[in-house]
């Protein structure tokens, strides 16, 4: 597989769990994962790279049949369209958000993952004339793959409250040899730090709900991310679909929770593990991730409901005072700001990360609303 920056350039465990008593304590209060106890199969994402293509190009014989696409420009803006049975659809500007991991180069391009279920063609525009990539993908049909149990994993939630339905990395099935090189090293080992901030991010997909299948999509973010993307892994820590489903992203360990690994830090509070969902800003913030785009419209109740939970699971698990302010500071670069404890992804334009729409111009300004239903359910 050709990768997208060449085309385009034990105790620790038990006292974690004890930490989760701060939010999980009472009867219902954690959701666990749906996981089989044994081993499972997982189709294999297959994937046709079509590499470089020109600002305005229209593809009308995919190599494979498409469940999304994932398009990548050099420039400002973007956009595509799809062609069912019905015809040719709208455009669709593409929302690519600048993630990244810390440290690494500016990839010089931005990526978008596209739900493309029954799209027999696509014709994609870069509108300044920058020159575009694509990778048609197709995560249901895929040869099975049989991998481990996965593991179980459960969501510490407010005393008392539940959620419609928590999806660990297994669940979803996520093909965890993505994470390894050909050696059998892992390509991007966790590393664990204390939390300061919480970002709230959108995919920038599908306007703003309708996926048919959010699963498949995950599994999609992942292949982009993990693999064309070069990072080693999903770069969010947890994604919340339209029906509320909670996915776990970014990989932790064998621990009974998502985003933190088995150890404690020198407060006693959990330690994060490390993402990639703002560029230059990730150690010590916690990503969340909506799947959907919010440009012109909201997110569902459900979604939300479950983004208000698990954003007050988080804060009492850090200690974070939701409606706060706070200097941040990234343990690994120095780089450092004030923001609010709960962000959207624009937010930390204004310290130095790349510019982004992201969580959308409908919901961005629901923000500070949100902050005060988080900090209502932490009370």
């Amino acid at each position: 597989m050709i990768s997208r920056r060449a085309v385009l350039r034990g105790s620790a465990s038990t006292a974690v769990a004890m930490a989760a008593g701060i939010v999980a304590a009472g009867s219902g209060a954690t959701s666990a994962s749906a996981a089989s106890a044994g081993p499972r199969a997982v189709p294999t994402t297959l994937a046709a790279n079509r590499g470089r293509l020109a600002s305005r190009t229209v593809v009308t014989a995919p190599k494979l049949p498409l469940t999304h696409l994932s398009v990548a420009h050099t420039g400002e803006s973007a956009a595509v369209r799809l062609r069912t049975a019905a015809g040719w659809g709208q455009w669709r500007e593409l929302g690519g958000c600048a993630g990244g991991r810390d440290g690494s180069p500016a990839a010089g391009y931005r990526s978008s993952v596209v739900v493309a279920a029954g799209a027999t063609a696509y014709e994609v525009q870069a509108k300044d004339g920058s020159t575009v990539s694509t990778v048609e993908l197709n995560t249901v049909d895929g040869p099975l793959r049989t991998v481990a149990a996965p593991v179980r994993n459960a969501l510490p939630l407010p005393s008392g409250a539940t959620l419609p339905f928590y999806l660990s990395r297994g669940t979803w099935d996520a093909d965890e040899s993505l994470r390894f090189a050909a050696d059998g090293s892992e390509v991007w080992p966790g590393q664990f730090i204390p939390v300061q901030t919480l970002t709230v991010h959108h995919t920038g997909l599908t306007e703003h709900n309708g996926d048919p299948d959010p699963a498949a999509t995950v599994r999609a973010i992942y292949y982009d991310q993990c693999v064309l993307q070069g990072w080693g892994d999903i770069g969010y820590h947890l994604l919340i679909d339209e029906q509320g489903r909670v996915y776990e992203g970014r990989y932790s360990g064998s621990d009974a929770i998502p985003v933190y690994g088995s150890a404690l830090g020198d407060d006693r509070r959990p330690l994060m593990v490390n993402a990639a969902h703002v560029g230059g800003f990730n150690a010590g913030n916690v990503g969340v991730c909506l799947l959907g785009r919010f440009s012109t419209g909201q997110p569902t109740a459900a979604a939300h409901r479950s983004l208000v939970l698990v954003l007050a699971a988080l804060s009492a698990l850090g200690r974070l005072n939701p409606t706060a302010r706070t200097t941040y500071v990234n343990p690994l670069s120095g780089v450092s700001g004030e923001v609010n404890v709960i962000s959207g992804h624009r937010d930390w334009a204004s310290i130095g990360a790349d510019p982004t729409e992201c969580p959308g111009d409908a919901f961005y300004p629901y923000l500070g609303k949100l902050r005060r239903e988080v900090a209502a359910l932490y009370r």
